[in-house]
């Protein structure tokens, strides 16, 4: 009897695993059939001998204040997660910019490309100098906030504020975690399914708590690997995780000048690497609620704002108290 409950537990299991992957939709490399919630704009772009096409969103407010916000995604997301945030921004007065990086989102995905933290800051820039943008405030989130550094770092005369919101990079994971060279990373990449990226995020974004309202990000990073064109997305995805694995932007924290806000929920552990570090090691990476504070000491003049209890994502699980850290500090 004992075989055969744990048999229907096994069989349970992976017949919920299918209704979960039977419920996402299969997305190709540009996203083409999913619709973002703001008009979708192209840059064509050429870059590393590549012809590009760099999607943005452009926001433009009904009674305009004369600043700009541009919105920065992280690694497992794209420009769509910031619709409230825009909107809200939009409401009062900030027009709003909001780019899907190369090699995310609606933006190409090149084969043949050298990712860095600088060549994304600099395709950025692009997009500003197309609708003719000479000042923005740059709010960046995960993957965005390393990018938001960079960003701030070359082109300081044109970001007028910086806000970090739970940036990956506060540590240097070399330290930390073993290389896996891209070709490894690209096969762990096409494992990927619905399920193990829900688990990922349940893990280190929101302390096995999940609700409703992340499921819309996680069935757009999921909908790709049910795609024929997965391959081309994966192949990047490995591109850019051996760039934050190998570009930190932790030890140049001390050259920003700009006024700077760090939004932090203190329970986020996301840590690139850390399945590759030592069992000893492991427990020590990702720590918040620590390099939040780190990060406020080197950035000379910032701000820290600390939300207990938030993990990776505080403008998807508690936009309120997000929004209102931003809109004081920007106002």
């Amino acid at each position: 009897m004992k075989y055969f409950g744990n048999l229907l537990t096994v069989l349970t299991i992976a017949t919920l695993s299918g209704l979960v992957s039977a419920q996402i939709k299969p997305l190709d490399a540009m996203l083409s059939n999913y619709k973002y919630p703001y008009e979708v704009h192209f840059l064509n772009l050429k870059s590393q001998d590549n012809d590009l096409k760099m999607a943005y969103m452009d926001v433009h407010p009904q009674k305009p204040n004369g600043k700009t916000v541009m919105l920065l995604h992280g690694k497992n997301f794209n420009g769509a997660y910031w619709e409230r945030t825009a909107k809200d921004l939009a409401a009062k007065g900030f027009r709003v910019v909001i780019p899907d990086q190369i090699g995310f989102g609606k933006s190409s995905k090149p084969r043949d490309y050298q990712f860095s933290f600088s060549q994304l800051a600099d395709n950025t820039k692009a997009i500003l100098d197309e609708l003719k943008i000479d000042k923005t405030i740059v709010l960046g989130h995960s993957m965005g906030g390393m990018v938001a550094a960079r960003f701030t770092l070359l082109y300081p005369e044109k970001v007028q504020k910086l806000i970090l919101e739970n940036p990956i990079g506060l540590e240097d994971y070399k330290t930390f975690a073993a290389y896996q060279t891209i070709d490894q990373a690209y096969q762990s990449e096409l494992k990927n399914t619905a399920e193990t990226y829900k688990n990922y995020q349940l893990k280190f974004y929101y302390d096995n708590q999940w609700k409703a309202e992340y499921q819309p990000w996680l069935d757009l990073i999921a909908g790709w690997t049910l795609h024929k064109d997965y391959p081309q997305v994966a192949w990047d995805a490995a591109l850019t995780s051996d760039m934050i694995y190998n570009q930190p932007v932790c030890y140049e924290f001390k050259n920003i000048k700009t006024p700077t806000l760090l939004i932090i929920g203190t329970r986020d552990r996301t840590a690139i690497g850390k399945d590759r570090a030592s069992k000893e090691l492991q427990p020590k990476m990702g720590q918040y609620q620590e390099l939040g504070k780190k990060t406020q000491r080197e950035i000379a003049g910032s701000k820290l704002v600390e939300i207990e209890n938030v993990g990776h994502l505080p403008h998807i699980e508690v936009y309120s108290r997000f929004f209102d850290a931003v809109y004081d500090f920007i106002q």
